[in-house]
């Protein structure tokens, strides 16, 4: 009898464990997860000072490099600096404390142009993931304009969470996308003042530059993104497309 309970239970057991299995629908179309704001901001500044630091690695690694070419006679020594300018920077680097840092301003914007370089790249894989994903269910984009509606609605949406403010074009290939307060900007802040926040700002728009140039990419265009940023938090975009794309 206790056999017969058993064997008559086997099935009720089988539906609650087919029960548990998520269905096809749920499988292909998984609900959203979110992440806090706050959190993404400490991970976009831990980001950046991660790959600043790595950048300047980089940098010094590919200078003792090429000075060791040098020296086995590998590479031609490069040619030294115009006398003009040579005494250009003597002539800074005798007056205040300031200009005497202007020695280092070529070394500092280069590892500043390694960083961008590499959040822009980062920006445009997330850029094209996005693209990806927001486009499932759409047709091709026949039209250039049509992709940078596109760009300006679908994507700034599920992105900064807000549409581009205003979306300028000369009809020639050339639009300019401005956003009065792009979120990227909005809690940056620098304490030497509005010429550092600015310069700070330029780094932590070279990523959201590469999330516009992927997804233009994605869809089958190939864009230069030049971002532009003179009065905090306001931003501005020119998205240049060539000719016949």
């Amino acid at each position: 009898m206790s056999s017969r309970n058993s064997f008559q239970a086997a099935p009720n057991r089988t539906s609650s464990a087919t029960s548990s299995v998520p269905s096809l629908a749920a499988v292909a179309d998984p609900p959203p997860r979110y992440v806090d704001g706050a959190a993404m901001d400490y991970f976009v500044i831990e980001m950046v000072n991660a790959l600043r630091a790595s950048s300047a690695v980089a940098t010094a690694r590919a200078k003792k490099v090429e000075r060791e070419m040098i020296d086995a006679g590998l590479m031609p020594v490069p040619a030294p600096a115009p006398p003009a300018l040579r005494n250009d920077k003597m002539r800074d680097s005798m007056g205040s404390n300031a200009s005497r840092s202007s020695l280092s301003k070529e070394g500092h914007e280069g590892e500043e142009e390694e960083l961008r370089a590499r959040l822009e790249a980062i920006g445009m894989h997330v850029g094209a993931n996005m693209a990806e994903r927001l486009c499932h269910d759409r047709g091709l984009f026949s039209d250039t304009l049509d992709a940078i509606k596109f760009v300006c609605k679908d994507l700034w949406n599920a992105c900064w969470e807000k549409q581009v403010d205003n979306l300028r074009t000369n009809h020639r290939g050339v639009y300019v996308l401005q956003d009065n307060a792009f979120k990227p900007l909005t809690h940056l802040s620098g304490w030497e003042g509005r010429a550092d926040s600015l310069r700070r700002a330029k780094v932590y728009v070279a990523m959201s530059a590469g999330v516009i140039r992927g997804a233009l990419a994605r869809l089958g265009f190939q864009p230069v993104v030049v971002p532009e940023v003179t009065n905090l938090p306001q931003c501005t975009f020119q998205v240049k497309l060539p000719k016949g794309s």
